[in-house]
């Protein structure tokens, strides 16, 4: 399945049901709706030595609170930096018209998930065209050798 090795993973909100509060770990991003989406490092979460969250800014700075409840605090995505395509094959769905292709999304930390691209046919078409025309630049690039 997906390799995932971002600290913060970023299907985690997909989990969560409605009413079921984020619970962010040591090191997480949160937005903070009480300080109007305020983003956040978690430095330190309810326990023994907290009885809420402390959150900082994630360049440094002032630390503040959020309950210990988590009910005002919303994961952020983990961004992305660029997407790879895997070595596996194309799936054509001649019922839905599209076409899969597996790809690696590669995150800001360094963290890694697999996914799918879904391509109707024009966009296959456009894209190898576009293909195409790259292989021909490198091949001038070469001096005309593949």
């Amino acid at each position: 399945m997906a390799e995932q090795t971002s600290k913060q993973l970023p299907a985690q909100g997909a989990e969560l049901s409605a009413g079921t509060p984020f619970r962010p770990r040591l090191g997480d991003l949160a937005s903070d709706l009480a300080e109007n989406g305020r983003i956040g490092v978690v430095v330190r979460v309810p326990g023994a030595s907290s009885a809420s969250y402390h959150l900082r800014p994630p360049g440094g700075g002032r630390e503040w609170s959020a309950p210990s409840s988590g009910d005002t605090l919303h994961p952020v995505p983990v961004p992305v930096t660029h997407v790879s395509p895997l070595k596996r094959d194309v799936i054509y769905d001649h019922r839905a018209q599209q076409a899969a292709l597996p790809v690696m999304v590669h995150h800001e930390d360094g963290g890694m998930s697999e996914s799918v691209l879904i391509l109707e046919p024009a966009q296959v078409e456009l894209y190898r065209i576009q293909l195409d025309h790259i292989i021909e630049q490198r091949h001038q690039a070469r001096g005309g050798k593949p």
